[in-house]
């Protein structure tokens, strides 16, 4: 298992957000692509920080009540951000989703934000595994 790689299994084309996104923006591409989080990244895509809808949403419901969103990703972003790598192994990044961990790692090679792998990417990858295990073991 140490062999299935997050690159193999990584959203090489996630959202990615700036900081002066707006909060409106931001919250419309995330749910247009059904993605959970996202990157906050500069403009040679170095990670800055992370947006999650966890964030998004405090932000809206305060936001609602004075019917007025101007808020920016950089007012929500959280900027202590866990990140992986291509090459780091999926088993690995399994163990570190355990318990409250983040859903949704950025994928970070060379400093920059390739690509974004989340819970269910990790389950598949190791359901896959499992199923060439059983196949195997017959």
């Amino acid at each position: 298992m140490e062999s299935v790689k997050v690159i193999d299994y990584m959203e090489r084309h996630p959202v990615k957000l700036t900081p002066d996104t707006p909060l409106s923006s931001a919250v419309e591409m995330l749910l247009s692509k059904g993605q959970a989080g996202a990157p906050v990244v500069d403009a040679e895509s170095h990670l800055l920080g992370f947006i999650s809808e966890q964030d998004c949403l405090a932000k809206l419901l305060e936001s609602s009540y004075h019917c007025d969103l101007t808020a920016k990703v950089e007012d929500v972003m959280r900027t202590d951000v866990l990140s992986t790598t291509p090459d780091d192994s999926v088993l690995s990044l399994a163990e570190m989703m355990l318990g409250q961990k983040p859903k949704i790692y950025p994928v970070v090679e060379s400093g920059r934000v390739v690509g974004i792998i989340d819970r269910s990417r990790v389950l598949q990858a190791i359901g896959t595994h499992l199923k060439v295990c059983f196949r195997h073991a017959v």
